[in-house]
């Protein structure tokens, strides 16, 4: 097997693990399915893709050893993310009973119902919940060096980066796709708020886990 194979295979089945496993990626982009429909989900998860090419650059560039060594940068970025999942957390338990979706993703002309977010704000909800992941960073940063030779030229390891956008953009839009059919919404939609508080409580835990996370 081609060294570079072997590296790209180690490098995709390990982000694979973890794309897959619940976190706030997931999370947000299960609410911004069930809460505001297909369109806000995708674009969402075009976002968290889009985040996950700062952690490749740092892993890549270097730069992230800089905050693998300093533990003020790490506990700014920590409490910033922290800070964002709270703010999703707490608009996430304020939410109030909603009717049937109305097209377009929305709740129905109910006005209790979430207002939907534009293309643009559901992307920038995905990118800030995946960049501003100090978890992620670090991820990156132990898999990099883990798995892939220092002699790989750098074009082949940002090849190696490009497909890891690629495919977690796929990933969350495949979840987007599974949580916004339409049986799944209505069920949703009997008793949403309840769900949407709960991922509340979700986010808050997240946030937590960042606020208590150490540079190791």
């Amino acid at each position: 097997m081609h060294p570079y194979l072997r590296e790209f295979l180690t490098v995709a089945i390990a982000h694979l693990l973890a794309v897959a496993s619940p976190g706030p990626d997931f999370a947000i982009v299960l609410r911004q399915s069930l809460v505001h429909g297909r369109r806000t989900a995708l674009w969402t998860s075009i976002g968290i893709g889009t985040g996950i090419s700062l952690h490749i650059a740092y892993a890549l560039l270097g730069i992230g050893l800089l905050l693998m060594g300093s533990t003020t940068a790490f506990t700014v970025l920590k409490y910033a993310g922290a800070a964002y999942l709270a703010w999703i957390g707490v608009q996430a338990l304020r939410s109030r009973p909603r009717t049937a979706p109305a097209e377009g993703g929305a709740g129905s002309a109910n006005p209790a119902a979430a207002a939907l977010p534009t293309d643009r704000a559901a992307f920038v909800t995905g990118f800030l919940t995946n960049a501003l992941n100090p978890k992620a960073t670090l991820f990156f940063l132990a898999l990099f060096p883990v798995a892939v030779s220092p002699t790989t030229p750098k074009l082949v390891q940002a090849g190696y980066g490009v497909w890891l956008i690629l495919a977690t953009m796929a990933w969350f839009c495949f979840v987007s796709l599974v949580f916004t059919r339409p049986e799944v919404r209505q069920r949703f939609f009997r008793h949403g708020h309840w769900i949407d508080r709960a991922l509340g409580v979700v986010f808050l835990g997240f946030a937590l886990s960042l606020v208590f996370a150490e540079l190791r």
